[in-house]
């Protein structure tokens, strides 16, 4: 039943891009990956595809949420104290989880939901758009274009959602005072730090952090569309699970989760800390004044394994992101399909 489900995936390397796949390509038979159905792509309009990419995006949000809450937490917890200095109330990303509950109760762990809802929409929305001009002005047929595609719709979308993912970050690292970690903003919602950040420092202020997210989600995108397919077909040639089962797809997408939470942790540590930091009446930041200075103070300060805090609440969401983004947007595509008049 799981391999009937999953038939249907567009296989294509473009489609497991860290948090989104992108849509089948326009042309099946010159890009279509191995274990690909031919015919899948151009069966959906584009504009639907992006519509539709962005809801499943959020849909595996709604599911993944919780490790982002744990994974912000461990990224800002003892921000520029040397290991051992300071106490740490979450150890671990189960204990982490457990910790979050006892502070907020269960809904602590859906904190920043809205805003994450908000940026998934907004970035992969933007992402699907550009990537689209890239396949239609042929940029994807050259080698390594397929990568560079991806990494730039990805930059270009994680500066659109840059606002949405400031206010997440906000509001996941909002707790009570005893296990608090990080600098703590205390807005009331989403609305009211939308509102309160823009009559303290302007539409600049919306963008704080930027620096941090464009290399974060380029990097992220180009080092799960090298290595997701690839996985994914070595998990099938030894036999570990079948071709095009949702295990071979999800196996797939753990494998290669070791590569991106491996490259793209640091910049996902140091994109957390430049939203979070607290800024003064410029709306200049106070702990760092930029990427590369915040680099260089988590490295001389916590050393270099504090560019690596929380890379367990990374790597365990990745491969479910990426498997349920690709089960919902399936799933989506068949019920647009079936509403589709004969002969489009």
């Amino acid at each position: 039943m799981a391999a009937a489900t999953l038939a249907a995936f567009p296989g294509p390397p473009s489609a497991s891009l860290h948090e989104f796949p992108y849509p089948p390509p326009k042309n099946p038979p010159a890009a279509v990956g191995r274990g690909s159905p031919p015919g899948v792509g151009g069966s959906v309009p584009p504009a639907a595809d992006l519509v539709l990419g962005a809801t499943a995006g959020c849909l595996a949000c709604v599911l993944t949420n919780p490790l982002e809450v744990v994974k912000t937490r461990l990224q800002l917890q003892g921000e520029l104290q040397p290991p051992g200095t300071y106490p740490r109330p979450y150890r671990g990303v189960l204990r982490a989880m457990g910790a979050v509950c006892r502070a907020d109760g269960l809904r602590g762990l859906q904190k920043g939901l809205a805003a994450g809802l908000l940026y998934q929409g907004l970035m992969n929305g933007v992402r699907f758009y550009c990537y689209s001009h890239a396949e239609d002005a042929g940029w994807t047929r050259y080698p390594g274009g397929t990568v560079a595609a991806g990494a730039v719709a990805g930059a270009v979308g994680a500066f659109v959602g840059s606002p949405a993912y400031l206010v997440k970050t906000h509001l996941q690292a909002q707790t009570l005072s005893a296990v608090a970690v990080g600098h703590q903003h205390n807005h009331e919602s989403i609305f009211g730090a939308f509102e309160s950040i823009y009559k303290q420092h302007g539409v600049v202020g919306l963008w704080r952090g930027v620096t941090g997210a464009v290399p974060r989600v380029a990097v992220g995108s180009a080092a799960q569309l090298a290595t997701f397919t690839s996985a994914k077909d070595w998990v099938c040639e030894h036999q570990w699970f079948r071709e095009g089962s949702w295990a071979a797809v999800l196996a797939g997408g753990m494998v290669s989760g070791v590569a991106v939470a491996v490259t793209m942790t640091p910049f996902d540590v140091v994109s957390t800390r430049l939203y979070n930091q607290p800024v003064d009446a410029n709306g200049m930041g106070k702990l760092y004044r930029g990427f590369l200075d915040c680099i260089l103070q988590i490295s001389s300060r916590e050393g270099l394994l504090g560019l690596y805090k929380g890379i367990g609440a990374v790597y365990l969401r990745l491969g479910p992101h990426t498997v349920l983004s690709l089960f919902f947007w399936d799933e989506l595509r068949k019920m647009v399909q079936h509403q589709q008049p004969p002969g489009l």
